[in-house]
C-alpha cells in the first residue's frame, strides 16, 4: 500500500491581533503548495505572552473554507471538552459544506489548564479528559450521519495523542489518521503499538494514515520508511514565516517514497 507524502502548516492564531495577517498566511500557504492547514484549539496562546492576542479555532475554519480554494483545513487538534459532541458535529458538517468537501476533523482529549480554567470547564485529570473523549467520538460520528443535508464525504477524523493504552486504541476505533510524537524509533514502537489495537478491533492498521511534526529534510526520509506520509510544520504570528514550509514542500515534490512499511 502507497500513499502520497503530504505537507501541511499549523497556522497558530496568536500573536497576531491582525487577524489579516491570518488570512494572508493561510492563501501564502495555499499558493506554496501545501496539502493541509491547521490551526489549533486553544484560548491563549501557549509561548511568548500567555495573555496575549489569540483568536478562536472553528469560527476560523469556517472563514478559511470560504477564502481558499484547494487545501484540505482542520485543527491540529480541537479539544474535545470545549463544545458539546453532537454541536460538534453540526459545526464541522457545516464547514465541510462551506469548504467543498476539505475538512479534516482532528480531535484530542485537552492538556491546557488556563484554556478550561478561564472559560468554566472542568480540567479533572488526563484520564477523565481521555474517558471524555472516548464518549464523545461514537456521539460525534453518529450525529454526522444524522445530520440534513449529510456531510459532502466520509469526513477524514485526526487523532493526535501517543498514550499506548487509551489514546491508541480509540485511534484504532475512530480515527483515519493518527497524529504521533516523539523521535523516530519511538513513533515505530507507538506505531507497532496502534497495529495491535487495530487487531484487537478487527481493523486493518494501513487504513490509518501515519503524521507528525516535521522534523527536517534530513530526518523526514526515516520518518516516511516508518510509515509516516503527513509531516506538519508549525509556525505562530505576527509573522507567521512560511520559509520552512517552503523546504518541506521542496523535499516533497522531489522524494520518491518506498512502499510504506513500519505498520504492524
Amino acid at each position: 500500500m502507497t500513499r502520497p507524502v503530504r505537507i501541511g502548516v499549523q497556522l497558530q492564531p496568536q500573536h497576531a491581533p491582525d487577524y489579516g495577517k491570518i488570512r494572508d498566511a493561510v492563501l501564502r500557504a495555499e499558493d506554496a503548495g501545501a496539502d493541509v492547514v491547521f490551526n489549533w484549539d486553544h484560548f491563549y496562546p501557549l509561548y511568548g505572552d500567555t495573555d496575549g492576542a489569540h483568536f478562536e479555532c472553528w469560527t476560523m475554519l469556517g472563514a478559511w473554507a470560504e477564502k481558499t480554494e484547494r487545501v484540505e483545513i482542520g485543527s491540529l487538534v480541537s479539544c474535545a471538552g470545549y463544545r458539546n459532541p453532537d454541536l460538534l458535529a453540526d459545526m464541522v458538517r457545516t464547514v465541510d459544506h462551506i469548504s467543498g468537501g476539505r475538512l479534516i476533523l482532528g480531535i484530542g482529549s485537552g492538556w491546557y489548564e488556563k484554556d478550561y480554567a478561564a472559560y468554566g470547564y472542568e480540567f479533572g485529570t488526563a484520564g477523565s479528559r481521555l474517558r471524555l473523549l472516548g464518549e464523545y467520538l461514537p456521539r460525534i460520528t453518529s450525529r454526522l450521519g444524522k445530520l440534513n443535508p449529510a456531510p459532502t464525504r466520509r469526513i477524514p477524523i485526526l487523532i493526535g495523542g501517543s498514550g499506548e493504552k487509551k489514546t491508541l486504541r480509540l485511534v484504532a476505533e475512530y480515527a483515519d489518521i493518527w497524529h504521533g510524537f516523539g523521535e523516530r524509533d519511538e513513533f515505530v514502537r507507538k506505531s507497532a503499538i496502534l497495529g495491535e489495537h487495530c487487531g484487537d478491533v478487527q481493523r486493518d492498521p494501513l487504513e490509518i494514515e501515519r503524521s507528525t511534526w516535521w522534523p527536517g529534510t534530513e530526518l523526514a526520509p526515516a520518518y516516511v520508511e516508518a510509515g509516516v506520509t503527513l509531516f506538519t510544520d508549525h509556525v505562530g504570528g505576527p509573522d507567521y514565516d512560511l520559509t520552512t514550509l517552503r523546504e518541506a514542500l521542496a523535499w516533497r515534490d522531489e522524494y520518491t517514497p518506498p512502499q510504506l512499511s513500519g505498520l504492524a
